[in-house]
C-alpha cells in the first residue's frame, strides 16, 4: 500500500466522484480508477459501491479504510510540519553542559542572544565538572559541552577552542608572596591547596603541573564553587588557582591574586560535540553562534 493510493482513495471518497477527484488531484480519471482498483485488490475488499448512481458510495470496508487513512495522512502532515519546524528552528531542544565557573562568568549574554534569536528552542543546561561533561557528550546525553582543555578522548570529539586565559594564584592579602609580581608553582609546594574537585579538568591540570615540578600538593579542600574557594583563601585555609578573567570578579580586601609565572599555565576553553554523530538543528545553531561570538 502506498501513501499515494491512500491520498487518491480519500479524494474520491470525499468528492464522491472519480471525475471531481481527478480534477482536484490533477490526474487523469483512468489513472485514478486504476490506483483505487489496485488498492482494492491488495486489501481484498470492495471500497466503493458502483451501483450506477451518479454519486459513488463507500462500502462498509471503505468507511473503515477512510477513517484510518485520514488519521494516517493527518499524522504524516503533522510529522512533516514538526520536521519543518525543527529545520527552521521554530522548536527543538538544546542539551548543553557547562562547568559552574564558566557558565556564570561567560554565558548569560550568549544564552540571552540565542534565546532572543530562537525563542522556541528549549535550552536545558546541565552544570557539571568538565570530566563529567566529556562523558555525557560522548554517551549522547548532551548535545554539546563546554570544557577546559585537554580532553581525554580527543578522537571521539570535534573540538572548537574559543577562549584562553592565564591562571593566577589566589592568596590571602597577608601572605608573604601576595605582593610579588609573579609566583612560581614550586614556591607553593608547602602550601595547602584549595582546588576544584576531581570531576573538574582544572583539578587535574594543577596536579599534573605540580608533578612536573617535582612535588605532590597537600589538598586542604575541594569545592565546585570559585567564590567559596576565594572565601576559604580569605579565611587563611590555603591557596587557590583561578583564571585571570575570574580573578577580576573577586571583591575581597583579604584576597590578592598574583600571576603564576613558572610554569605559566593556560586555561583554555573549548566546545566539544561527538564526532561523526547526528547533531540536532538547535545544536548546530548554537555552535554557529559561538563561532562568531567575541569573548574577552
Amino acid at each position: 500500500m502506498e501513501l499515494r493510493q491512500l491520498n487518491y482513495f480519500v479524494a474520491v471518497a470525499k468528492a464522491k466522484s472519480y471525475t471531481k477527484a481527478a480534477e482536484q488531484l490533477h490526474v487523469s480519471q483512468p489513472t485514478l480508477s486504476k490506483m483505487v482498483r489496485l488498492l482494492e485488490e491488495e486489501l481484498g475488499v470492495t471500497l466503493f459501491d458502483r451501483g450506477g448512481s451518479k454519486q459513488i458510495r463507500l462500502t462498509d470496508a471503505g468507511g473503515v479504510l477512510l477513517r484510518s487513512a485520514q488519521g494516517i495522512l493527518a499524522s504524516l502532515d503533522d510529522l512533516t510540519t514538526e520536521l519543518d519546524d525543527l529545520a527552521d528552528l521554530r522548536r527543538g531542544d538544546l542539551l548543553l553542559g557547562l562547568p559552574p565557573m564558566i557558565g556564570g562568568r561567560y554565558f548569560p549574554p550568549i544564552l540571552e542572544h540565542f534565546h532572543a534569536k530562537y525563542p522556541n528552542i528549549n535550552i536545558k543546561l546541565i552544570e557539571q565538572g568538565g570530566k563529567r561533561i566529556e562523558a555525557a557528550v560522548e554517551s549522547g546525553d548532551l548535545d554539546v559541552g563546554i570544557v577546559i582543555l585537554p580532553v581525554e578522548n580527543e578522537a571521539s570529539f570535534t573540538i572548537l577552542p574559543f577562549f584562553e586565559d592565564r591562571l593566577r594564584v589566589v592568596l590571602h592579602a597577608g601572605h608573604p608572596l601576595a605582593t610579588r609580581a609573579s609566583v612560581a608553582l614550586r614556591e607553593l609546594s608547602e602550601e595547602p591547596f584549595i582546588l576544584f574537585g576531581e570531576q573538574f579538568t582544572l583539578h587535574h591540570l594543577i596536579r599534573a603541573a605540580c608533578a612536573d615540578e617535582g612535588f605532590t600538593p597537600e589538598i586542604a579542600l575541594e569545592t565546585s564553587q570559585w567564590d567559596f574557594m576565594t572565601g576559604m583563601v580569605a579565611a587563611r585555609f590555603g591557596v587557590a588557582f583561578l583564571p585571570e578573567n575570574v580573578c577580576e570578579k573577586i571583591d575581597d580586601p583579604d584576597v590578592r591574586t598574583v600571576p603564576l609565572g613558572s610554569p605559566e599555565l593556560q586555561w583554555r576553553l573549548a566546545m566539544i560535540w561527538r564526532k561523526d554523530h547526528y547533531l540536532s538543528y538547535a545544536a548546530r545553531a548554537w555552535i554557529e553562534l559561538l563561532k562568531g561570538w567575541a569573548f574577552r
